[in-house]
Protein backbone atom coordinates (compact mmCIF):
# COMPACT_ATOMS: atom_id res chain seq x y z
CA UNK A 1 0.00 0.00 0.00
CA UNK A 2 1.46 3.80 -1.11
CA UNK A 3 0.97 6.53 0.98
CA UNK A 4 -2.60 6.98 2.02
CA UNK A 5 -3.01 10.82 2.48
CA UNK A 6 -5.80 11.81 3.86
CA UNK A 7 -5.61 15.59 4.24
CA UNK A 8 -4.30 17.42 1.41
CA UNK A 9 -4.63 20.70 2.98
CA UNK A 10 -1.12 19.62 5.00
CA UNK A 11 1.41 22.23 5.45
CA UNK A 12 4.38 20.28 4.46
CA UNK A 13 7.94 21.04 4.49
CA UNK A 14 8.42 22.71 7.75
CA UNK A 15 9.12 19.92 10.23
CA UNK A 16 11.52 21.26 12.68
CA UNK A 17 10.95 17.95 15.59
CA UNK A 18 9.50 14.89 15.22
CA UNK A 19 7.70 12.95 17.95
CA UNK A 20 7.53 8.94 17.83
CA UNK A 21 5.26 6.48 19.95
CA UNK A 22 7.06 3.21 20.52
CA UNK A 23 5.46 -0.10 20.15
CA UNK A 24 3.66 -0.58 17.08
CA UNK A 25 5.24 2.59 15.44
CA UNK A 26 9.04 1.27 15.99
CA UNK A 27 9.23 -1.71 17.71
CA UNK A 28 7.65 -5.14 17.52
CA UNK A 29 8.99 -6.56 20.68
CA UNK A 30 5.69 -5.99 22.26
CA UNK A 31 3.93 -6.82 19.22
CA UNK A 32 0.67 -9.50 21.75
CA UNK A 33 0.80 -7.32 24.18
CA UNK A 34 -3.48 -7.19 24.39
CA UNK A 35 -3.64 -10.82 23.81
CA UNK A 36 -2.32 -10.69 27.79
CA UNK A 37 -4.06 -7.58 28.99
CA UNK A 38 -6.83 -8.48 28.02
CA UNK A 39 -7.44 -11.80 29.14
CA UNK A 40 -6.03 -10.77 32.17
CA UNK A 41 -8.79 -8.34 32.87
CA UNK A 42 -11.51 -10.49 32.22
CA UNK A 43 -10.06 -13.20 34.49
CA UNK A 44 -10.23 -10.51 36.96
CA UNK A 45 -13.76 -9.66 36.32
CA UNK A 46 -15.45 -12.77 36.11
CA UNK A 47 -14.16 -13.12 39.65
CA UNK A 48 -16.89 -10.04 41.17
CA UNK A 49 -19.86 -10.94 42.33
CA UNK A 50 -22.04 -9.06 39.95
CA UNK A 51 -20.67 -10.05 36.00
CA UNK A 52 -21.64 -10.67 33.06
CA UNK A 53 -20.82 -13.82 30.76
CA UNK A 54 -17.40 -14.07 29.62
CA UNK A 55 -18.06 -12.58 26.00
CA UNK A 56 -19.74 -9.40 27.43
CA UNK A 57 -17.04 -8.35 29.41
CA UNK A 58 -14.41 -9.57 27.01
CA UNK A 59 -16.23 -6.97 24.71
CA UNK A 60 -16.17 -4.59 27.01
CA UNK A 61 -12.74 -4.88 28.15
CA UNK A 62 -11.36 -4.85 24.18
CA UNK A 63 -13.24 -1.57 23.97
CA UNK A 64 -11.91 0.34 27.36
CA UNK A 65 -8.13 -1.11 26.43
CA UNK A 66 -7.97 -0.14 22.81
CA UNK A 67 -9.52 3.69 23.87
CA UNK A 68 -6.59 3.95 26.33
CA UNK A 69 -4.10 2.65 23.98
CA UNK A 70 -1.00 4.84 24.17
CA UNK A 71 -1.44 6.41 27.50
CA UNK A 72 0.82 4.92 30.40
CA UNK A 73 -0.01 1.27 31.42
CA UNK A 74 -1.12 2.43 34.79
CA UNK A 75 -4.47 4.48 32.90
CA UNK A 76 -5.75 0.62 31.90
CA UNK A 77 -5.47 -0.55 35.49
CA UNK A 78 -7.69 2.34 36.88
CA UNK A 79 -9.72 1.70 34.73
CA UNK A 80 -9.93 -1.78 35.58
CA UNK A 81 -10.23 -1.08 39.62
CA UNK A 82 -13.41 1.13 37.91
CA UNK A 83 -15.12 -1.91 36.12
CA UNK A 84 -14.74 -4.56 39.62
CA UNK A 85 -16.12 -1.92 41.14
CA UNK A 86 -19.17 -1.54 38.86
CA UNK A 87 -19.53 -5.16 39.16
CA UNK A 88 -19.45 -5.10 43.12
CA UNK A 89 -15.91 -6.11 43.74
CA UNK A 90 -13.21 -5.36 45.75
CA UNK A 91 -10.53 -3.79 43.52
CA UNK A 92 -6.37 -3.98 44.02
CA UNK A 93 -4.20 -1.19 43.95
CA UNK A 94 -4.06 -0.47 40.21
CA UNK A 95 -0.01 -0.71 40.81
CA UNK A 96 -1.03 -4.20 41.67
CA UNK A 97 -2.55 -5.11 38.88
CA UNK A 98 -0.29 -3.39 36.44
CA UNK A 99 3.02 -5.65 38.16
CA UNK A 100 0.59 -8.88 37.38
CA UNK A 101 0.06 -7.91 33.84
CA UNK A 102 3.84 -6.80 33.47
CA UNK A 103 4.88 -10.53 35.03
CA UNK A 104 2.51 -12.11 32.70
CA UNK A 105 3.83 -9.77 29.12
CA UNK A 106 7.49 -10.41 30.30
CA UNK A 107 6.92 -13.99 29.86
CA UNK A 108 5.87 -13.72 26.59
CA UNK A 109 8.27 -11.12 25.60
CA UNK A 110 11.45 -12.57 27.60
CA UNK A 111 13.22 -14.41 24.71
CA UNK A 112 12.93 -11.72 22.16
CA UNK A 113 15.04 -9.11 24.14
CA UNK A 114 17.36 -11.67 25.25
CA UNK A 115 17.75 -12.73 21.65
CA UNK A 116 18.57 -9.04 20.43
CA UNK A 117 20.43 -8.72 23.82
CA UNK A 118 22.85 -11.52 23.09
CA UNK A 119 22.88 -10.53 19.27
CA UNK A 120 21.13 -14.05 18.25
CA UNK A 121 18.40 -11.95 16.24
CA UNK A 122 18.95 -9.06 14.33
CA UNK A 123 17.02 -5.22 15.32
CA UNK A 124 15.27 -5.85 11.67
CA UNK A 125 13.26 -9.02 13.38
CA UNK A 126 11.60 -6.69 15.64
CA UNK A 127 11.59 -3.48 14.00
CA UNK A 128 8.55 -1.90 12.00
CA UNK A 129 10.18 -2.65 8.46
CA UNK A 130 11.74 0.60 7.05
CA UNK A 131 12.51 2.10 10.34
CA UNK A 132 16.25 2.59 10.46
CA UNK A 133 16.16 4.01 7.06
CA UNK A 134 13.51 6.08 8.00
CA UNK A 135 14.87 7.82 10.79
CA UNK A 136 18.51 8.04 8.76
CA UNK A 137 16.47 10.24 6.64
CA UNK A 138 15.29 12.56 9.63
CA UNK A 139 18.70 12.22 11.29
CA UNK A 140 20.17 14.09 7.56
CA UNK A 141 17.23 16.57 7.39
CA UNK A 142 18.67 17.72 10.76
CA UNK A 143 15.32 17.14 12.52
CA UNK A 144 15.18 16.52 16.31
CA UNK A 145 13.83 13.11 17.27
CA UNK A 146 11.52 11.98 20.51
CA UNK A 147 10.53 9.15 21.67
CA UNK A 148 7.49 8.51 24.02
CA UNK A 149 5.96 5.57 25.47
CA UNK A 150 2.68 4.24 27.79
CA UNK A 151 5.64 1.69 28.22
CA UNK A 152 8.15 1.97 31.86
CA UNK A 153 10.51 3.95 30.90
CA UNK A 154 13.33 1.67 32.01
CA UNK A 155 12.14 -1.13 29.55
CA UNK A 156 11.76 1.68 27.42
CA UNK A 157 15.29 2.58 27.32
CA UNK A 158 16.35 -1.39 27.34
CA UNK A 159 13.90 -2.17 24.06
CA UNK A 160 15.56 1.25 22.68
CA UNK A 161 19.16 0.00 23.46
CA UNK A 162 18.88 -3.22 22.00
CA UNK A 163 17.14 -2.36 18.91
CA UNK A 164 20.04 -0.19 18.28
CA UNK A 165 17.68 2.97 18.09
CA UNK A 166 20.07 5.39 20.48
CA UNK A 167 21.62 7.82 17.87
CA UNK A 168 18.56 8.89 16.73
CA UNK A 169 17.10 10.03 19.94
CA UNK A 170 19.83 10.31 22.32
CA UNK A 171 18.42 11.30 25.97
CA UNK A 172 14.76 12.04 24.27
CA UNK A 173 13.21 8.64 25.25
CA UNK A 174 10.07 9.82 27.38
CA UNK A 175 7.93 6.92 28.85
CA UNK A 176 5.87 5.74 31.76
CA UNK A 177 6.86 6.77 35.77
CA UNK A 178 5.56 5.57 38.79
CA UNK A 179 4.32 9.10 39.59
CA UNK A 180 2.30 8.96 36.46
CA UNK A 181 0.42 12.47 36.77
CA UNK A 182 3.75 13.68 36.19
CA UNK A 183 3.84 12.38 32.66
CA UNK A 184 1.59 12.41 29.43
CA UNK A 185 2.74 12.47 25.53
CA UNK A 186 0.36 16.01 25.67
CA UNK A 187 2.48 17.41 28.12
CA UNK A 188 5.77 15.97 26.47
CA UNK A 189 4.28 17.45 23.42
CA UNK A 190 4.39 21.07 25.09
CA UNK A 191 7.54 20.86 26.33
CA UNK A 192 8.40 20.27 23.02
CA UNK A 193 7.33 22.98 21.38
CA UNK A 194 8.37 25.88 24.12
CA UNK A 195 11.72 24.57 24.15
CA UNK A 196 12.21 24.66 20.21
CA UNK A 197 9.96 27.43 19.84
CA UNK A 198 7.62 25.64 17.14
CA UNK A 199 4.73 26.61 15.67
CA UNK A 200 1.93 24.13 13.73
CA UNK A 201 3.60 22.27 11.23
CA UNK A 202 6.74 22.09 12.21
CA UNK A 203 5.98 19.39 14.94
CA UNK A 204 5.33 15.91 12.98
CA UNK A 205 3.61 12.91 15.36
CA UNK A 206 3.87 9.45 14.55
CA UNK A 207 2.10 7.05 16.31
CA UNK A 208 -0.25 3.66 15.49
CA UNK A 209 -2.21 4.66 18.73
CA UNK A 210 -5.22 7.34 19.24
CA UNK A 211 -3.82 8.99 21.61
CA UNK A 212 -0.49 10.79 20.05
CA UNK A 213 -2.59 11.53 17.09
CA UNK A 214 -5.39 13.65 18.83
CA UNK A 215 -2.80 15.40 20.82
CA UNK A 216 -0.56 16.26 17.63
CA UNK A 217 -3.74 17.35 15.78
CA UNK A 218 -4.47 19.68 18.93
CA UNK A 219 -1.48 21.82 19.03
CA UNK A 220 -1.90 21.86 14.53
CA UNK A 221 0.82 19.60 13.96
CA UNK A 222 1.09 16.67 11.03
CA UNK A 223 0.27 13.44 12.52
CA UNK A 224 1.17 10.53 9.90
CA UNK A 225 -0.66 7.46 11.48
CA UNK A 226 0.72 3.55 10.96
CA UNK A 227 -1.46 1.50 10.59
CA UNK A 228 1.11 -1.72 11.33
CA UNK A 229 0.41 -5.36 11.07
CA UNK A 230 2.50 -6.19 13.83
CA UNK A 231 2.56 -9.98 13.87
CA UNK A 232 2.88 -10.26 10.13
CA UNK A 233 4.98 -7.59 9.59
CA UNK A 234 3.33 -6.11 6.07
CA UNK A 235 -0.20 -4.75 5.03
CA UNK A 236 -2.73 -2.26 6.48
CA UNK A 237 -4.31 -3.13 9.93
CA UNK A 238 -7.55 -2.08 9.03
CA UNK A 239 -8.91 -1.69 12.61
CA UNK A 240 -5.96 0.91 13.16
CA UNK A 241 -6.54 2.51 10.24
CA UNK A 242 -10.02 3.26 10.68
CA UNK A 243 -9.18 4.50 14.42
CA UNK A 244 -6.49 6.76 12.94
CA UNK A 245 -8.19 8.54 10.96
CA UNK A 246 -10.80 9.49 12.96
CA UNK A 247 -8.19 10.44 15.38
CA UNK A 248 -7.17 12.99 12.68
CA UNK A 249 -4.43 11.42 11.02
CA UNK A 250 -3.33 13.25 7.98
CA UNK A 251 -1.59 10.35 6.45
CA UNK A 252 -1.94 6.28 6.99
CA UNK A 253 1.16 4.30 6.19
CA UNK A 254 1.74 0.62 7.03
CA UNK A 255 5.01 0.35 7.55
CA UNK A 256 8.31 2.67 6.11
CA UNK A 257 9.07 0.14 3.75
CA UNK A 258 8.38 3.29 1.12
CA UNK A 259 10.81 5.43 3.67
CA UNK A 260 11.58 7.77 0.57
CA UNK A 261 8.24 8.62 -0.47
CA UNK A 262 7.45 9.36 2.87
CA UNK A 263 9.67 11.32 3.74
CA UNK A 264 9.83 13.49 0.15
CA UNK A 265 6.03 13.71 1.05
CA UNK A 266 6.83 15.16 4.36
CA UNK A 267 9.47 18.04 3.46
CA UNK A 268 7.60 18.80 0.13
CA UNK A 269 10.59 17.58 -1.59
CA UNK A 270 11.06 17.27 -5.92
CA UNK A 271 7.53 19.53 -5.85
Amino acid sequence: MPIEIINRETARGRIRSVLFDFDGTLSLIREGWQQVMTPMMVEVLLETPDHESAAEIERAVTDYVTELTGKQTIYQMLRLQEEVQKRGGQPRDASEYKQVYLSRLWERIRHRVAALESGAASPEEFLVPGSCALLAGMRERGVTMYLASGTDRADVLREVRALGLSESFGDRVYGALDRYWEFSKAMLIEEIIQTHALHGPELAGIGDGYVEIENVKEVGGIAVGVASDEARRQGVNEWKRQRLIRAGADLIVPDYRDHEGLLKYLWAEGE
